[in-house]
């Protein structure tokens, strides 16, 4: 990381703006004109944004000029004007270099503070200046070239001699942009270097090892190995609260991305060669077919975690791609504890609401409805706490059980032995439950099963995949049940998406763009007193903004007019006008919105995830019809 930086401010001007106009990419007057507008926006934008907005320059001629000027280029001010430091940050490390005793690097300034992830400030490197990003934890080293540098001057300089090719050395640097480290390197190794970035951890890491007579990159491939390799994925995707694990298969690597409060993680990439024995080890415990590499399997895993003390069940997916296996596994631990059902997230009048006209009726079709990872099974459980009670007999059917719930029964689906979803279905009804969970309705069998348990007096919990609450009546009619039936049967329609938190350690005032207040369909008057947050990134958050994640719903009930609406079928835009005007439904985006002006989720996350289908009303409005406080 580098050193170059001199001890003093950024300069005003664009370092990167003037190279794009000593480039001729741009002129001096729309570098200038991009300085005022620059000046006039609420919140700041880097200034090369500004540029690729007004149409000036695109993303691939701010790279070129990058890769082509690298040495003229120093990293505190590579970052600001990129967006990835804040100016105020660059200046309080810029301070803390200059009053320390021991020389430190800005780069591990920057990165000891916690104004960004030693990983990401490599990618930014190696994104936009060119030079590739070398994992040395899993890379065979060339220990001959370490023969021609003595580990003292690699430690001192914080680079290590990977590989020598046709010429071509490469060579993994903590700081590529230090114009004197690479002058050592070339001095030892020749001219014809090939610059790569590693973390300065990774570097030493490297030098130790070679320093010990063992091969840095010497990746065991025995079983031994990647059991180990196996058991340390599944415990740091507990310790990071993963959902799911992703290894892909890509042409020269294996990657490996977690998926943490909805989002793909990278998390580390392994050798290609390791590929067929992580999945042959993977499937020998998900008790699928090893012989078998080219169809589609599933499977499922129990897996002991001695770190964490509990068991964790995984469901397994193989799926066939043109480099090999993609294993995916989900998370379905059920050590987790089920929330409250006043804890789930809905404002006060909605859950009052939801309680009062749903979950306390003695019979009809309760339905969660959302896409894949919205949520609705943490919903639906909470529900089912609620309503668990010693006179009430309570009995599932799932595909598989997520949570265990102690005093009622689950019945995981298992076709491999016969237990189908028909079949238990069909069984249910002759238990004499007072509640039925079914996990999801999937076809017209599961639909008409849960309408006819409702018409025949029981309390029947479900979920959905539909965009909306609407949608989940109109998904039943496209499945051919009868509007007289659903009128009579649905008692309500709960549709919800889950939104990252931003991050209470690094969260900031924000004030919407112009842009983003014209999507959101309000003029900047309307929403004063709106606490509006967004997270700038820090440790605790992995320097993403974000941290948790919370649900906002959107709840149908079905009163009498909207029961008349159906049974006339009335457009869904008319089901939602009535719904509104009645029963004080409240669309997923307004909800997101009311939960956005709390400064609990971004406004960019509220935009880019929440369907609207209709200009939202005024946000005093909303906080009257929700009970939450402005």
């Amino acid at each position: 990381m580098s050193k170059t930086h001199k001890n003093n401010p950024p300069a005003a001007s664009s370092v990167i703006a003037d190279l794009l106009v000593k480039e001729g990419l741009i002129t001096q007057e729309q570098h200038d004109y991009a300085r005022r507008v620059r000046a006039k926006m609420r919140t700041s934008m880097p200034l090369i944004d500004v540029m690729q907005e007004l149409g000036y320059v695109t993303k691939e001629d701010v790279t070129a000029t990058l890769r082509k000027n690298t040495l003229s280029l120093r990293i505190g001010d590579f970052l600001v004007e990129l967006g990835y430091l804040r100016e105020a940050d660059l200046l309080t490390a810029l301070s803390l270099q200059k009053s320390s005793e021991e020389g430190k690097m800005l780069g591990d300034i920057i990165v000891e503070m916690g104004y960004i992830d030693e990983r990401k400030f490599n990618e930014v490197l190696s994104y936009q200046l060119g030079f590739p990003l070398i994992d040395l934890e899993f890379r065979k080293l060339d220990r001959r070239l370490f023969a021609k540098a003595s580990y003292e001057t690699c430690r001192q300089h914080l680079f290590a001699p990977v590989s020598a090719e046709d010429g071509v050395v490469t060579v993994a640097f903590a700081d590529p942009l230090d114009e004197k480290t690479r002058e050592v390197a070339m001095r030892i190794f020749g001219d014809n270097i090939q610059p790569g970035i590693s973390s300065k951890r990774a570097v030493l890491t490297a030098i130790a090892s070679a320093e010990k007579g063992g091969n840095a990159e010497e990746t065991p491939t025995d079983d031994s190995s990647v059991v180990g390799i196996i058991n340390k994925l599944l415990n740091e995707a507990i310790t990071n609260n993963a959902s799911d694990i992703h290894i892909e298969p890509l042409k020269d690597r294996l990657r490996v991305r977690f998926r943490l409060d909805g989002v793909l993680m990278p998390h580390l990439e392994l050798p290609l060669e390791l590929a067929p024995q992580l999945s042959s080890r993977l499937k020998v415990m998900a008790q699928a077919d090893i012989a078998e590499k080219r169809r589609h399997q599933d499977g499922r895993i129990l897996f002991e975690s001695r770190v964490h003390g509990f068991n964790l069940d995984l469901r397994v997916s193989f799926f066939i791609t043109i480099f090999g296996e993609k294993i995916v596994l989900r998370l379905l631990n059920k050590k987790e504890a089920i929330l409250d059902v006043q804890l789930i997230g809905m404002a006060p009048r909605m859950l009052s609401r939801y309680i009062e006209d749903a979950l306390d009726t003695p019979s009809g079709v309760i339905i969660i409805t959302g896409p894949t990872g919205s949520g609705k099974t943490s919903t639906l459980y909470s529900c089912v706490s609620y309503l668990n009670k010693l006179d009430t007999s309570i009995i599932t059917a799932e595909d598989p059980v997520e949570y265990v719930i102690d005093g009622i029964s689950q019945c995981s689906i298992n076709t491999k032995i016969g237990v189908t979803f028909e079949e238990t279905l069909r069984h249910i009804v002759r238990q004499d439950p007072d509640v039925i969970v079914l996990g999801e309705i999937r076809d017209n069998f599961s639909a008409e099963t849960a309408i006819q348990a409702a018409l025949t007096g029981h309390k029947v919990l479900t979920t959905f995949h539909t965009e909306d609450s609407i949608g989940g009546l109109l998904r039943l009619m496209n499945m051919h049940i009868e509007t007289f039936l659903i009128s009579s049967t649905v008692v309500s329609v709960v549709a919800q998406r889950l939104l990252r938190l931003v991050c209470n350690s690094c969260g900031e005032p924000y004030t919407p763009t112009p842009q983003e207040f014209k999507r959101l369909g309000f003029a900047p008057k309307e929403l004063a007193g709106a606490n509006f947050r967004m997270g700038r990134g820090c440790k605790d958050c992995r320097f993403t903004g974000y941290k948790g994640r919370v649900a906002v719903f959107e709840l149908l009930i079905l009163n009498e007019p909207v029961k008349q609406a159906i049974l006339n079928n009335k457009a869904s835009a008319e089901i939602r006008r009535i719904s509104m005007e009645t029963s004080g439904m409240v669309t997923l985006f307004e909800d997101g919105l009311v939960k956005a002006a709390r400064g609990l989720v971004s406004i960019p996350e509220v935009i880019r995830d929440l369907p609207r289908i209709a200009p939202p009303r005024p946000l005093s409005e909303l906080n009257r019809i929700l009970g939450t406080q402005p």
